[in-house]
């Protein structure tokens, strides 16, 4: 029986490194030679430190890593749209297929007791091999490395999606608060999306200039406060479309009196609260709040042709990438929060 190398989370700030055997694809399935997988924050937050979540969120004791990109290698029975040697990203939840949300795409919503997302109820891709449904793949345009497909998986998919559902265009500013590599992304996809003005907001200077030195903002502020304020002169009175990608009550109040009025104001980040007068930042401003989870396999599939398209690529806002066999020290790193994208390369 062929072995592979594989990363579980056990929880308590672990990371086990674990010889199991490599798996075999089912009816409609693919075997993927892994090439990179993502680490994001909600494995910390979840996961890595304290298995959180019960039913259908509960993690599982699977192998980790829900953010996968690799190259088919073989094909189960039933496979028909794509090929070995493909290279792809995987959409990080497998669906039931028929409720109303997968038949949109947004296998994220899917409430049947099936719905598994890789590296929380179903293996994942910290590991030398993953077996995808073939439904839940999406092929790298040639442009694009693994890098940018596992990013794409998770972080640079939601980012699109809050774009897409503020409908940036270039009539817009754009204000993204919280510059993780969710902001970060957020921030390149709404300049691809041609907004005329990009603000970013933090309360690290290091982020600020981050962004500023990959060129994604017109104007950095370190969150004080007098930013509500100085991103109201900027922008002559509000962006018409902000993010907060955050999940923190200030941020998201921020963002959203920041926001012009008639404009539209997106939350992306996870948890937590925010209160504001109704009346005073939201009703007599017109502004609409918009709440905004993932995206779809649709839109993923477009998020990979738009990124070739406008040349732009993920693996920019990269900062720190690890061996399989070093997964215990990119879990430890991420959750200091000092650090921008990590990701797991898996080599041949």
């Amino acid at each position: 029986m062929s072995m592979m190398l594989a990363a579980y989370l056990p929880g308590n700030d672990q990371v086990d490194l674990r010889e199991v055997a490599v798996p075999v694809p089912g009816i409609g399935q693919v075997r993927l030679r892994m090439k990179a997988s993502g680490l994001c924050g909600s494995d910390i937050h979840y996961i890595y430190h304290k298995h959180v979540g019960e039913k259908g969120a509960r993690y599982m004791g699977v192998v980790a890593g829900h953010e996968p990109s690799g190259q088919i290698e073989s094909l189960g029975a039933g496979c028909r749209h794509f090929k070995e040697g493909d290279r792809v990203a995987v959409y990080h939840i497998s669906g039931c297929g028929f409720c109303r949300s997968c038949r949109k795409g947004y296998q994220i919503s899917c409430t049947d007791p099936m719905r598994a997302a890789y590296g929380w109820q179903r293996d994942g891709g910290h590991a030398q091999y993953l077996v995808a449904d073939e439904k839940d793949l999406v092929k790298l345009p040639d442009t694009l490395t693994y890098e940018d497909g596992c990013f794409i998986s998770c972080g640079v998919g939601t980012a699109y999606e809050g774009i897409l559902r503020g409908e940036v265009s270039g009539s817009d500013t754009v204000m993204v608060v919280g510059l993780g590599p969710v902001g970060l992304a957020a921030l390149m996809l709404a300049k691809g999306r041609g907004a005329k003005m990009t603000i970013g907001v933090d309360t690290q200077q290091d982020r600020v200039d981050t962004a500023t030195r990959l060129g994604l903002v017109t104007h950095g502020f370190v969150a004080g406060p007098d930013t509500l304020e100085a991103v109201r002169t900027v922008t002559r009175g509000g962006a018409t479309v902000t993010l907060d990608c955050s999940g923190n009550a200030r941020g998201r109040l921020l963002a959203l009196q920041a926001t012009h009025s008639w404009g539209r104001c997106v939350y992306i980040g996870e948890t937590g609260e925010v209160t504001f007068k109704v009346s005073d930042d939201l009703m007599h401003q017109q502004r609409r709040i918009i709440g905004s989870w993932v995206t779809s396999l649709h839109n993923m599939d477009q998020c990979a042709e738009d990124l070739a398209d406008w040349k732009l690529y993920p693996r920019d806002l990269i900062t720190d990438r690890f061996a399989l066999t070093e997964a215990p020290a990119a879990y430890a790193l991420a959750a200091t929060g000092r650090s921008g994208k990590i990701i797991i390369r898996v080599e041949d």
